[in-house]
């Protein structure tokens, strides 16, 4: 015969188990969202790789005034939740501009969010003398964008230079004539992908 106080406990158990399996969910969701993959470094002088993995969204000349100075080439890289979020610098180079805008925070797919979300932008004068420029981008659950290169240091490609947490894109910008590798929906690998050769 089972009894009143038999039914509770297992109420009770039931509960602690929900409560043990949403616990565990979070912690792989976690781990997974901040891992850190190990891969081989790849080294292409004039070639910029991905900067992060996900999927080409955007692939288009653009005005970007604000660092390039006129027309240029935009690549876009969407991230999901099931992507790494590290972002890595897509090519060798000198920082020599750096800003931080803080925006609104629309869906990181839509074209707005490139000006108008919150976003850092770190300008590099590569080692042929170009100027290149990739842009992380807060969408709307994100809601921190980690850079660390200062003006003044140099990156090498592929190095680790941030991430953003919870979220979501990183633009990349090239000089008008550069040779696109990649079309949009292109799904690509961060330091593994070449995006474009200068």
């Amino acid at each position: 015969m089972v009894t009143a106080t038999a039914l509770k406990y297992d109420w009770a158990w039931w509960v602690l188990a929900l409560v043990d399996a949403f616990l565990l969910w979070r912690i792989i969701f976690f781990v997974r969202f901040f891992r850190e993959p190990s891969r081989p470094l790849l080294k292409q002088a004039d070639t910029l790789f991905a900067p992060a993995d996900g999927k080409i969204v955007v692939v288009e000349e653009v005005e970007a005034p604000e660092f390039m100075g006129g027309r240029c080439i935009q690549l876009s890289v969407y991230m999901t939740f099931y992507n790494v979020h590290i972002n890595w610098s897509p090519i060798d180079g000198e920082v020599i501009y750096k800003d931080h805008f803080q925006g609104n925070y629309h869906l990181a797919w839509q074209p707005k969010s490139s000006a108008e979300n919150e976003h850092t932008t770190v300008g590099l004068r590569t080692d042929s003398g170009k100027t290149v420029a990739f842009r992380q981008i807060a969408g709307w659950i994100a809601r921190r964008i980690v850079c660390y290169p200062k003006e003044g240091d140099r990156v090498e490609q592929n190095q680790k230079v941030g991430c953003i947490k919870f979220g979501s894109r990183v633009d990349v910008f090239v000089p008008i004539g550069s040779k696109v590798l990649v079309e949009i929906g292109d799904k690509v690998v961060g330091t593994q992908t070449p995006l474009v050769r200068l």
